[in-house]
C-alpha cells in the first residue's frame, strides 16, 4: 500500500477509536462534563494531561523549530518542561483542594468579585483562542499533505470530529480519548526517531544516537557533522547561540509562567478523587511528556541533515516525490533565482531559493529518510492526535467559561443542571465553528501561535493565581487590575511586533525588530508583562482594603496537607 492509503487506514482506525470512546462516555451532568465527576485515575488522568499539553506545537512543530534554530530553539524545551515543573509543584495540588471546575471559577470565588470572574473568563476565551489557532492550523497542515485534501476541507474534518467527542461526552470522553490520543502520539512519535536513529548512527536509543558518530565513514560525531555543513551554506553553528541570551532568558520565563498559567492544563487537575492524586498524576504526567520531549532534540538533529543532504545544491529535477507533494502544500518552495536548475539552501536570504516551514520537519522527515509508507502514515495519525487533544481540552475551557462561569454564576443562576450542560455544549460548537476558521486562516505556523497564548496565560493568570494562593491578603482590586493590565499590554505588544497592526501591518514586522522593547521578542514579552501584572497588582492592593476574613481563611486552609487540623486564627 502507499502513504495515502496507509494513512486512510490508520487515521480511520484512530477516529473510530476516538468516536467510540466519546459514545462510551457520554454524559449526563455538569460534573461529568466539567470534571469527569471528579473521578479519573492518576495514571489515567497523568496520560490525558500529557496528551492535552503536548498539542501540535509540541509533536508538530518544537522539533522543526529546533532543526532549523538550532541552539535557539532549545527554549521551547526548556521554557514548557520547566514550566510544567512548576505548575505541577506549586499549583495544581492546591487548586484541586480549593476545587472548583475551572480557572474563572478559582478567580471569582478567591477574589470574592463577579467583576474578577468576568475578567478571567475574558482571558481564558483570549488564550484558548489563540491557542486553538495553532492546532487547527496543525490539522489543515497533516490533512492536505498525508490525505491529498484541500486544507480548509481538513480542517472541517477535524472540527467535526473534535466537536464529537468534546461535546457529547465533556471532559469524561475528553479524558479517556486523550489516553488513546497518548498512546498514538507518543507511539508515532518515537517509532520513526528509533528508525532513523538506527539508521543514521546504528544506535537504536534517538537520545544517545544524538551525541554518536554518524555511520558515513567521516568519523564525525553527528553534531560535529551538522555544525559542518550548516557553517558551509552559511548558517550559524548548529550548537551555538545567536539570539540575545536576554531575549532566550525572557522566552523561558514567559512559557514557563505561561504553562503553569494554562486553563485546559490546569482544570485537568480537577478530574482526580483527592489531591494526593493530583499530586501523583501530575508527577505521572511530567513522566510522559518526558519521553517525547527528550527525543525531540534528536529528531530535530535527524531531520536538519537528512535535509540538507538531500536538497542542498541537488538539481530540482532529482528531487524525490516528498518534496512534489509538499510544494503542493506551499509549505516548501523553490525558487531558482539563477536559473541553474539546483537548489541553492543558503542563510543569505538574497541568495537562498529555498523556503521551508518549520512545521513540516517532523512530519517530512521519515518521507526524506525514506522509511516504510506505514511509518510516514503513522506519524500523520500521531500530529493530528496532538492537535486535537489540545483542541479538545481548549474547547472545553471556552465552552465550560461561558457555560459555567457566565451563564450559571453571573446571568442566569437560577439555570438547571441540564439547562448548563445544553449551554456547554452549544458554547463548544460555537468555539469549534471559530477555531476552524483560525485554522483555515492561521495567523503564523504552529508553535509562534501558540508561544503567544502562553504569554496571554503567563501575563494574566499566573501572577493571579500565585497571589491567590500564597497572599492571602491581595484583593479584589488589586487582582482585577493586575490581570487587565498584563493581558492589554501583552495583546498590544503582539498586535504591534508580532502583526504591525499600528505600523502597516504584517510586511512591516521585520523592520519593527529593531524597536523590540529592551530586545525582547513578542514571544518572550509574557515575561515582562507578567512581572508588571505582580507590581501593578501589589501596588493597588496597598491602597485597598484587605479582603473579607472568610477569604483570608480559605487561603490559609488551602495551603494545610490533608489530615492536618485547619489553621487557627490568632
Amino acid at each position: 500500500m502507499n502513504v495515502q492509503l496507509w494513512t486512510y487506514v490508520i487515521v480511520g482506525i484512530t477516529f473510530a477509536l476516538y468516536i467510540g470512546i466519546a459514545i462510551w462516555s457520554k454524559v449526563s451532568s455538569t460534573s461529568d462534563f466539567y470534571v469527569a465527576g471528579g473521578g479519573i485515575s492518576p495514571w489515567a488522568n497523568g496520560m490525558a494531561t500529557a496528551a492535552d499539553w503536548m498539542s501540535a506545537a509540541s509533536f508538530i512543530s518544537m522539533a522543526g523549530l529546533i532543526s532549523l534554530m538550532g541552539y535557539d530553539g532549545s527554549v521551547y524545551i526548556m521554557g514548557w518542561t520547566g514550566g510544567y515543573v512548576l505548575l505541577a509543584l506549586l499549583l495544581a495540588p492546591y487548586l484541586r483542594k480549593f476545587g472548583k471546575y475551572t480557572v474563572p471559577d478559582f478567580i471569582g470565588e478567591r477574589y470574592y468579585s463577579k467583576s474578577a470572574r468576568i475578567v478571567a473568563v475574558l482571558c481564558a476565551l483570549l488564550v484558548s483562542f489563540t491557542y486553538i489557532a495553532g492546532q487547527m492550523r496543525g490539522v489543515g497542515v497533516v490533512f492536505s499533505r498525508f490525505l491529498e485534501v484541500d486544507i480548509n476541507t481538513g480542517v472541517i474534518i477535524g472540527m467535526i470530529i473534535v466537536l464529537f467527542y468534546a461535546v457529547m461526552g465533556g471532559m469524561k470522553g475528553i479524558t479517556y480519548t486523550q489516553v488513546a490520543q497518548y498512546c498514538v502520539l507518543i507511539f508515532a512519535f518515537m517509532v520513526p526517531a528509533i528508525f532513523i536513529s538506527f539508521q543514521m548512527t546504528g544506535n537504536l536509543i534517538p537520545q544517545i544516537g544524538m551525541g554518536s558518530k554518524i555511520s558515513d565513514g567521516s568519523g564525525l560525531n553527528i553534531l560535529e557533522k551538522l555544525n559542518m555543513i550548516s557553517l558551509d551554506l552559511g548558517f550559524n553553528e548548529y550548537t551555538r547561540r545567536s539570539k540575545s541570551l536576554f531575549d532566550i532568558l525572557a522566552i523561558t520565563l514567559a512559557l514557563m509562567v505561561g504553562t503553569a498559567g494554562l486553563p485546559h492544563v490546569i482544570v485537568r487537575f480537577f478530574t482526580v478523587k483527592k489531591v494526593s492524586d493530583a499530586r501523583k498524576s501530575a508527577g505521572l504526567a511530567l513522566l510522559f511528556i518526558a519521553i517525547l520531549y527528550t527525543t525531540a532534540p534528536a529528531v530535530s538533529v535527524f531531520s536538519r541533515i537528512n535535509l540538507i543532504e538531500t536538497v542542498s545544491n541537488k538539481p530540482y529535477s532529482s528531487m524525490p516525490n516528498w518534496f512534489k507533494n509538499w510544494e503542493k502544500t506551499g509549505l516548501l518552495k523553490f525558487n531558482d533565482k539563477n536559473n541553474d536548475g539546483n537548489i541553492q539552501y543558503l542563510s543569505n536570504q538574497n541568495l537562498n531559493e529555498l523556503y521551508v516551514d518549520p512545521d513540516i520537519m517532523v512530519l517530512a522527515n521519515p518521507e526524506i529518510a525514506d522509511l516504510p509508507p506505514w511509518i510516514i502514515a503513522l506519524v500523520a495519525a500521531g500530529g493530528l492526535a496532538a492537535a486535537l487533544s489540545t483542541a479538545a481540552g481548549l474547547l472545553l475551557v471556552i465552552s465550560s467559561s461561558i457555560s459555567h462561569d457566565l451563564i450559571k454564576n453571573i446571568f442566569n443562576p437560577s439555570i438547571s443542571d441540564k439547562g448548563e450542560l445544553w449551554a456547554a455544549r452549544i458554547s463548544a460548537t460555537l468555539a469549534v465553528v471559530v477555531a476552524g476558521y483560525f485554522g483555515i486562516n492561521p495567523p503564523d505556523f504552529v508553535a509562534a501561535v501558540v508561544a503567544l497564548a502562553f504569554g496571554l496565560a503567563a501575563a494574566s493568570f499566573f501572577p493571579a493565581i500565585i497571589l491567590g494562593i500564597f497572599y492571602k491578603k491581595m484583593n479584589k482590586e488589586g487582582a482585577i487590575t493586575g490581570m487587565l493590565v498584563g493581558v492589554l499590554l501583552m495583546s498590544f505588544y503582539i498586535l504591534k511586533f508580532k502583526f504591525g497592526i499600528f505600523d502597516g501591518g504584517k510586511e512591516a514586522v521585520p523592520l519593527l525588530k529593531e524597536q523590540w522593547w529592551f530586545g525582547i521578542s513578542p514571544e518572550g514579552f509574557g515575561a515582562v508583562a507578567m512581572i508588571i501584572h505582580f507590581l501593578v497588582a501589589l501596588l493597588v492592593n496597598k491602597f485597598t482594603s484587605d479582603p473579607p476574613k472568610y477569604v483570608q481563611e480559605i487561603v490559609e486552609n488551602i495551603r494545610i496537607p490533608v489530615g492536618a487540623p485547619p489553621a487557627k486564627n490568632h
